[in-house]
């Protein structure tokens, strides 16, 4: 599994010196870890390095290393196999400080490039943020890395670090926050797009790359157009990522992204051996292998069917690795040791996924588009049928859709970027909804001046700015490379410029997608309403589990700093019916949380509450 820890440190620092010298020892001894950049002022380490995969490209002499996979842009419809910088590419990305990676490149990487002149270290993240990257400062060093084990493992004499309950209780209520902040005190998360200045004690940000840009400036070509570059645009991404791995796992569900997908590394479009994997459980929303086989048909590809486990238990999520942030086991559970036996008894070295595609593609069901129409043309022939297809969308009568649209057109006051936060949850209690709601001092730093930015467009953009987590903390040993090529930077771009009402053309979600790639998809999944699940399944892993989740929420940190409500939690996991509206997700989303504390020996380990 590939991983990397880097240390910066300013060469006139004594103390830093010696404390990167002590750490760097660790590392060189370390028989699984090897240096790849070895400088006064930064060290660079990694482990799992795989030429095709995940490698280290050098930027001489000495000033730099790139880390991860690296594409080029105008190579996009001619997938190559692994690129090497030449001379006057790696002058360039140094020259420019890194922009050039943004502008010229593209793939899953994390630059560290040091600057002889200043002695100072940038950091930079892809926009996609594919890999993890964290920061923390102690003694003098800078450590940044993608996995807070090995930190906690091979570092010298690393203080104690806290769990930070102020931004646990927002991540309670909104979910995954996008910023700069973790919920372990003094871990600092470096955002996708984002540089980082690292110049003696000081440290500076810079977004070199922004989401809310790209929606700022929308592409208005017609329907046939946009199509078209939407298709050229996602095969590009998947033959490039396809090209770089021999043998393929594809997940294969049956949706629209999935079959998306097969339809790119169909037999005829590259020459990686692809198998997809079908998993599937009872229920009348978890099994979809009639659609997967039609996908696997069209492609010509060999489809594996296998249930998911019914008797999983969930005491294995008590084994959770330290992060910098809770995780969410729903789609995991048992899944990544399932993956890792398929792949090793197929010698794939790598599963692909078609996740990223309800953001993208936006499948969502809102009548919010006719307000993106009316932002962004204005009161034309086209606004009436803009919120048409808004009214279908989100299910209600165009008279709704019209008032809206008018009334956001009109709206003095910001966009609310957080309007559904907590709406859905019966757990949490009031008194910590009441201290974390309209808080924003945890969104990510683009969100702070959005008022420009179309609502549904907006939404959009806020889902994108999650980065879909690269290792399993669950169970890293069965660890497999995960990619998920719709995700890949060229196609984020393309979809946050294409507007809302033309990737909902019609009234349908993913209306855009599925015209994009009508020709390559089986008519019933192209057409197809229904949208899977695992909401059955997840349902009855928790009632076969109901003593367990009982005991650990109910005797657990979060019921005891008063995140959430005894009573409530009780009602919930007494087996009994309830009138509490509580939705399987929130509860497996507590376990989860509350299986990372306990990981943390929860109690010992508090910062104070920020205000």
């Amino acid at each position: 599994m590939f991983r990397y820890i880097a240390l910066a440190w300013s060469t006139a620092n004594q103390a830093g010196a010696e404390t990167a010298r002590l750490f760097a020892q660790r590392l060189q001894v370390h028989p699984d870890w090897q240096a790849v950049l070895s400088r006064p002022g930064l060290s660079v380490f990694c482990t799992g390095i795989k030429a095709d995969i995940n490698t280290s490209y050098l930027l001489p002499p000495d000033h730099g290393v790139v880390l991860g996979k690296l594409f080029r842009r105008r190579a996009l419809e001619r997938p190559a196999r692994p690129i090497s910088l030449t001379a006057d590419e790696a002058a360039h990305v140094l020259k420019n400080h890194g922009r050039a990676l943004i502008d010229e490149f593209w793939g899953r990487y994390v630059a560290l490039l040091y600057d002889a002149v200043t002695g100072s270290t940038r950091i930079l993240r892809d926009p996609t943020g594919a890999l993890p990257c964290y920061l923390i400062q102690y003694r003098g060093v800078c450590v940044i890395f993608s996995w807070l084990e090995d930190v906690l493992t091979l570092s010298p004499g690393l203080p104690e670090l806290l769990v930070d309950w102020d931004f646990l209780a927002a991540h309670l209520l909104a979910g995954a926050l996008p910023g700069r902040r973790t919920a372990i005190s003094g871990v600092r998360e470096i955002l996708g797009g984002e540089a980082v200045d690292i110049c003696g004690d000081t440290i500076a940000s810079t977004l070199l790359w922004s989401a809310v840009e790209f929606a700022r400036a929308p592409i208005h070509d017609e329907r046939v157009q946009a199509a078209d570059a939407l298709r050229r645009t996602v095969r590009g991404c998947a033959l490039s990522w396809a090209s770089s791995y021999g043998n393929i796992m594809l997940r294969l569900s049956g949706g629209v992204d999935s079959s998306i997908l097969a339809s790119c590394l169909a037999a005829d479009s590259t020459s990686a051996r692809v198998t997809c994997i079908n998993y599937h459980s009872a229920g009348s929303d978890s099994d979809e292998r009639e659609y997967a086989r039609l996908a696997a048909a069209r492609a010509q590809r060999e489809l594996i069917e296998r249930e998911r486990d019914p008797s999983f238990r969930l005491e294995s999520i008590l084994n959770v690795a330290r992060t910098p942030n809770p995780s969410n086991y729903i789609g995991r559970m048992d899944a990544t040791r399932m993956d890792a036996v398929l792949a090793a008894s197929h010698g794939a070295n790598a599963v692909f996924t078609g996740a990223g595609g309800d953001q993208l593609f936006f499948q969502y069901s809102t009548f919010w588009p006719a307000a993106d129409y009316l932002r962004l043309r204005g009161l034309n022939a086209g606004f009436l049928w803009a919120a048409m297809d808004a009214a279908r969308l989100g299910r209600v009568s165009v008279w709704k859709a019209l008032r809206f649209a008018v009334s956001d057109r009109l709206r003095l006051r910001p966009v609310d970027v957080q309007p559904e936060v907590g709406e859905h949850l019966a757990l949490i209690s009031r008194e910590a909804l009441a201290a974390v709601r309209g808080q924003r001092r945890f969104l990510h730093p683009g969100l702070e001046a959005v008022s420009d930015v179309p609502v549904s467009k907006l939404k959009q953009v806020r889902d994108l700015m999650h980065p879909v987590g690269y290792y399993d903390p669950f169970d890293l040993e069965a660890f497999v490379e995960r990619v998920q090529p719709l995700l890949s930077q060229p196609v984020v771009e393309l979809c946050l410029r294409l507007p809302t009402y033309l990737l909902t053309n019609g009234g349908r979600g993913r209306a855009l997608a599925r015209q994009a790639f009508a020709a390559d998809l089986p008519s019933e999944i192209a057409r197809r309403h229904s949208k899977g699940g695992m909401e059955e399944h997840v349902k009855a892993i928790l009632l076969r589990n109901l003593d367990f989740a009982r005991s650990l929420l109910l005797d657990g940190a979060l019921v005891g700093k008063g995140l959430l409500d005894r009573a409530k939690v009780e009602e919930v996991l007494s087996g009994r019916p309830t009138a509490i509206a509580s939705y399987m997700g929130e509860i497996h989303t507590c376990l989860g949380i509350e299986a990372w504390l306990n990981r943390w020996s929860s109690g010992r380990q508090t910062a104070p509450a920020q205000t």
